[in-house]
């Protein structure tokens, strides 16, 4: 009798042609389908999300959570906000659009408070966009003073002396009737980005109003303040509060907004109080009573020939 050895792999042999073991007990495993008909079974259910926009639409949002996580969790929420963010030349020039009308007639006042008390002066301006300015004393002690500026050019004008002053330099900086304000202050002159770098410092409250912290730094020499400090509202991109400073750093005014005016499209300070660091005074307001904007104005208001009339 012919006898063959019997391996233990004999009974699972991968063609199948083997005998199966007769120690195997209860039913036999479900057998697993190989990748080939993985694929064949999940084709149909595929092809049918595919036409249906699901594979697509399921993409998309797996990239947009994976963008959202990067964002909170790589670049932080400071960071996803910065990039909708206004730049400081954007915030300056909004600011400047507020305050700079094409023309305007003002009525105001100007209340001096130092150690002797407050004393009031009243005045008249006009202005046609920032590069004109005229502004002319009402009030009994200084009626007919009048400072006219054009351009980068600057003019004083007495009546009692009938003379006409041209400011340069450091007479920018000169006190305007005792006051906490210069002639460079009240008249304002080019717009800020022909002399200045703006830089965003970041976002504070001020007077329970949010706003941009800006600095500015002078390009030349030929400005008064080589530094300032704007505090631009964030909602409505009004000027709250600024800061002038020497280029040694000290601090030389500080200007407050107190109140504001809405006319049109146009929003401004419309009460400020000024306050020079360096004098014993405890501040200058100046309140615009009356505005008008967008009027005629008189032929020739802004000469030279008329300042003396």
């Amino acid at each position: 009798m012919n006898h063959r050895s019997i391996t233990p792999g004999h009974f699972s042999r991968p063609n199948g042609r083997g005998h199966r073991s007769q120690r195997a007990s209860g039913p036999a495993a479900p057998r697993q389908p190989q990748p080939k008909e993985q694929r064949a079974l999940q084709e149909p259910r595929a092809r049918g999300m595919r036409a249906s926009g699901t594979l697509r639409d399921s993409s998309a949002l797996r990239a947009l959570f994976a963008l959202a996580f990067v964002l909170l969790l790589g670049l932080g929420p400071a960071a996803a906000q910065s990039a909708f963010a206004l730049s400081a030349d954007e915030i300056i020039e909004r600011m400047e659009a507020n305050q700079t009308h094409p023309t305007s007639y003002i009525e105001g006042e100007m209340v001096i408070t130092d150690r002797f008390g407050d004393r009031v002066s009243t005045f008249i301006a006009h202005t046609e966009g920032a590069e004109r300015f005229l502004l002319e004393f009402t009030s009994r002690d200084e009626e007919g003073q009048r400072v006219l500026r054009r351009n980068d050019d600057l003019y004083l004008y007495y009546p009692d002396a009938r003379e006409t002053i041209r400011l340069t330099g450091s007479a920018l900086r000169d006190s305007l009737l005792g006051s906490d304000i210069s002639y460079e202050d009240m008249t304002g002159g080019r717009g800020l980005a022909d002399d200045y770098d703006f830089t965003l410092r970041g976002e504070e409250r001020v007077n329970g109003r949010p706003t941009y912290k800006i600095e500015l730094t002078a390009r030349s020499t030929n400005v008064a303040y080589p530094k300032q400090i704007y505090w631009v509202d964030s909602e409505d991109f009004v000027l709250r509060k600024s800061e002038q400073y020497a280029r040694a750093g000290r601090k030389l005014k500080v200007t407050e907004v107190l109140e504001t005016k809405e006319q049109g499209e146009y929003k401004f300070p419309s009460r400020i109080r000024i306050t020079d660091q360096t004098r014993r005074s405890s501040g200058t307001e100046m309140v615009l009573n009356k505005v008008e904007i967008d009027i005629n104005l008189p032929r020739g208001i802004f000469s030279l020939e008329e300042l003396t009339w």
